[in-house]
C-alpha cells in the first residue's frame, strides 16, 4: 500500500495509489484512499488548494477535505457507461450540492445539467490545431499504415461499447475497395465481437504525438459512435482534431456533432451503411474532381477552429475560479494547488 508520485515535465505531479491486492470491500477502499489522501496533504504541507472532479466516484474518499473551491468538470453522463456503480446518481447529486462550479464537455451535457447546479457553465471540446495541423503538411506513413492502400477512411478513439460495430461492419461490407483504420484501445467489449474483414485494419492505441502522422495518410475521418445512451451527451474531442488535420468527417447524428458542425455543413451526416457510403463517395469525388470546393470547405473550416483553443478555455474557466475563490475567501489567491480527482476515460489513443 504505497503512493506513486511523479512530477511531469510541465511541473503537474501525478500520484496514483497502489492498494494492496486482495482489497474487495467498498468500505476498505474508501477507507484506506482517505487516509492515503490525508497523508499526501498532511506530508506535503498542502494547506490551500482546489479540487477539481472527473467523476463524483472520487467524493467518497475526498469529502473530508475543505477545499478553497470545488469543481465538478462533468465530461460525460457517467452513468450511462457500461459497468457504471450502481450509486454514481446519487454521489452525482451530492457532489452538486458541495462544488461551486460545474463544467460540462458540451452543449447537450449542459442542457442536462444546467437545472441541478446554480452555476453550470458549458465548455464543449477544444483543439490544439497546431498539433493536429502537422497532419496537413506530413508525408511520412507510419511503418504499419504505410502498406495499406487507398481510399483510406479512419478512425481514432476508444473502442467500447459506443462504438457502432454493426456500422462498420455494414459499410466495409459493401465497399471492399475502401480500407478501413481504426486505431484505439478495445475496452469494456469482447475484442471478438468487432468485425473482421480483409479492408478493416486494427492498429492499437497510439501516442498522442503519433496521431497526426497517422491522420496524414487517411482520405476520410469517421466518427463511428453508437446511438445509444452512452452517446447521448458525448461531444467528441477528436470532431475538431480531425478538422484541424484538414480530413473531411463523416459522423452519426451525435447531437454535438449535428450541432454546430453539421449545420454549418462542415461535418457530413449520416446513420446508415448506405448513408455513409454515399456521404464518402461524395467527398472522394470532391477531392479528385474540384480543388476549389475542397479549398472552400477547409477555409470555411478553418474560420470556424480559430475560434477554438484550449488556452482559451482555461483562461475563461480560470476567471470563473478566481471569481469564486475572490467571494469566499477575499485573503486568498487561487495561485493554489489544484487536485484533479478522477479517471482518464477519453483520450482514446492514450488511455
Amino acid at each position: 500500500m504505497r503512493l506513486d508520485m511523479r512530477q511531469t515535465e510541465s511541473g503537474v505531479y501525478v500520484v496514483v495509489p497502489n492498494l494492496p491486492e486482495g482489497l474487495r470491500s467498498e468500505i476498505a477502499i474508501t477507507a484506506v484512499l482517505k487516509e492515503m489522501t490525508y497523508r499526501l496533504f498532511l506530508e506535503n504541507a498542502i494547506n490551500d488548494y482546489v479540487f477539481w472532479y472527473y467523476t463524483p466516484m472520487a467524493l467518497r474518499y475526498t469529502s473530508h477535505f475543505s477545499p478553497i473551491a470545488a469543481i465538478y468538470d462533468c465530461m460525460d453522463e457517467l452513468s450511462a457507461f457500461k459497468g457504471a456503480d450502481s450509486n454514481l446518481p446519487a454521489i452525482e447529486r451530492e457532489l452538486f450540492r458541495r462544488v461551486d462550479l460545474v463544467f460540462t464537455g458540451g452543449q447537450s451535457l449542459y442542457e442536462a445539467k444546467r437545472n441541478q447546479h446554480r452555476a453550470v457553465y458549458a465548455f464543449p471540446s477544444s483543439i490544439d490545431a497546431a498539433h493536429f495541423g502537422k497532419a496537413r503538411t506530413n508525408s511520412t506513413d507510419p511503418v504499419d499504415q504505410a502498406e495499406i492502400p487507398h481510399p483510406r477512411l479512419g478512425f481514432f478513439g476508444v473502442i467500447d461499447e459506443r462504438f457502432d460495430r454493426e456500422l462498420l461492419d455494414q459499410i466495409a461490407s459493401q465497399r471492399p475497395d475502401w480500407q478501413f483504420v481504426m486505431i484505439g484501445p478495445i475496452v469494456k467489449i469482447d475484442p471478438e465481437s468487432l468485425p473482421k474483414h480483409k479492408n478493416i485494419h486494427y492498429l492499437g492505441g497510439k501516442k498522442y504525438d503519433e496521431l497526426p502522422a497517422y491522420l496524414a495518410g487517411w482520405d476520410i475521418a469517421l466518427l463511428l459512435f453508437a446511438r445509444n445512451e452512452s452517446t447521448r451527451f458525448i461531444s467528441p474531442t477528436k470532431t475538431p482534431e480531425y478538422l484541424a488535420a484538414g480530413k473531411p468527417v463523416i459522423s452519426t447524428s451525435i447531437k454535438d456533432v449535428v450541432r454546430p458542425y453539421g449545420e454549418l455543413k462542415l461535418v457530413e451526416i449520416a446513420d446508415t451503411a448506405e448513408d455513409f457510403v454515399r456521404a464518402a463517395e461524395k467527398i472522394l469525388a470532391r477531392s479528385s474532381d474540384s480543388r476549389s470546393t475542397e479549398q472552400e470547405w477547409l477555409a470555411r473550416v478553418d474560420a470556424y477552429i480559430g475560434n477554438l483553443s484550449w488556452d482559451k478555455t482555461w483562461s475563461q474557466m480560470s476567471s470563473l475560479i478566481d471569481r469564486v475563490v475572490e467571494r469566499k475567501h477575499p485573503m486568498k489567491s487561487t495561485k493554489v494547488p489544484l487536485a484533479a480527482y478522477g479517471q482518464k476515460t477519453g483520450a482514446a489513443a492514450n488511455p
